[in-house]
């Protein structure tokens, strides 16, 4: 069933119209979610049907964008239709200071994509089915604008957590196999809001409870890989608890995973920072989810920070952040060997 109407469509939404075998002649695809991105992009291709690359599936990016009017216009021999699936085209690409601006000749070529869309929809619906890919687009862009009036734009955006907890029950429920709420929400804590890290996770779990079994706590603690934000809400809890020995295990652990310790120095330091923003924020009765910048789907962080504040004093934060910028300036100059250097910032803040 071939659609022919424009607009802004959900992701819900979208998906419920794939399932009901329903295809548009145009899409736009966007957003950071990009595990749902690629399953839709796969069921759109799976109801298009048997493809052969070159004839009736063609794939353009940045480096050939100059062929896709002559490829829309280029019949499928054999085929009834023609996949065009353009991605990463440099098109849509939002203007930013210091960085990639859309030059004259970019905004030609939209204006010309756009009034051969409006000139030719016939045709494209007809025998083409065409998927624009991209990371983000501007709302503004032209094309953007002629595919929102005669093909379907999606923003795959960042789920938030209660949106992810009823996707992976669905998945728990298919495989016979209970979770809790509770026991949901801290394992979506835990493995943070990548649909594609969360389903790799709970496939696990759902290996080791069995048919008719319940994933637990327990197995979540024993099985499922913590994303380092997470593991740094248990390290900064075991500073904040004085416990020097649980601190340094869980430092030695990360390093031990394989994850770079200049991240960790990293993510150490922007998670003082907002533990030190949002002491800022209760004594000036501000919103924490604002003065943090949360998006949707971390607004429960809000909570974990608010908590862990209270190990701290302000003059402490100050403190703790300026030793982890020296400590990066220090390492980088090659005056102190950065393992050490953190874990001796560590050792002082649990004396």
């Amino acid at each position: 069933i071939i659609n022919q109407y424009g607009g802004k469509m959900t992701t819900e939404k979208l998906e419920q119209e794939l399932k009901q075998e329903k295809l548009n002649s145009i899409y736009l695809l966007y957003g950071e979610e990009e595990y749902l991105l690629d399953t839709t992009v796969k069921k759109i291709k799976k109801l298009f049907g048997d493809m052969l690359l070159g004839i009736n599936y063609i794939q353009i990016d940045e480096t050939n964008i100059s062929s896709l009017i002559p490829e829309i216009q280029m019949p499928s021999f054999g085929y009834d239709k023609k996949l065009i699936v353009v991605k990463n085209s440099g098109l849509f690409k939002k203007s930013k200071t210091g960085g990639r601006k859309t030059s004259k000749t970019d905004n030609s070529f939209q204006s010309k994509i756009a009034t051969f869309i409006e000139e030719n929809i016939k045709l494209i619906n007809e025998a083409v089915i065409l998927i624009f890919i991209e990371e983000e687009i501007d709302a503004g862009n032209i094309l953007a604008k002629a595919i929102e009036k005669y093909g379907i734009v999606c923003n795959f955006e960042k789920l938030k957590p209660a949106q992810i907890a009823v996707r992976l029950k669905a998945i728990c429920n298919a495989y016979k196999v209970k979770i809790d709420d509770r026991t949901m929400q801290e394992f979506i804590e835990n493995c943070g809001t990548s649909m594609q890290v969360l389903i790799n996770e709970i496939r696990k779990l759902i290996e080791y409870a069995g048919e008719n079994g319940t994933i637990t706590k327990e197995a979540i603690s024993l099985l499922s890989v913590k994303e380092l934000d997470s593991v740094i809400f248990d390290l900064t809890d075991s500073l904040g608890k004085k416990n020097i020995t649980n601190a340094l295990e869980i430092l030695h652990e990360l390093i031990y995973n394989k994850e770079p310790i200049q991240k960790i120095l990293v993510t150490l330091y922007g998670h003082f920072k907002k533990i030190y923003l949002t002491k800022l924020a209760i004594e000036y009765n501000k919103n924490i989810v604002e003065a943090l910048k949360l998006k949707p789907n971390q607004t429960f962080l809000a909570n974990k920070y608010r908590q862990q504040v209270e190990y701290f004093s302000k003059k402490h934060l100050r403190k703790i952040l300026q030793e982890l910028i020296d400590l990066d300036y220090n390492y980088k100059q090659g005056n102190i060997d950065i393992n050490v250097g953190l874990e001796a910032i560590l050792c002082t803040y649990c004396g």
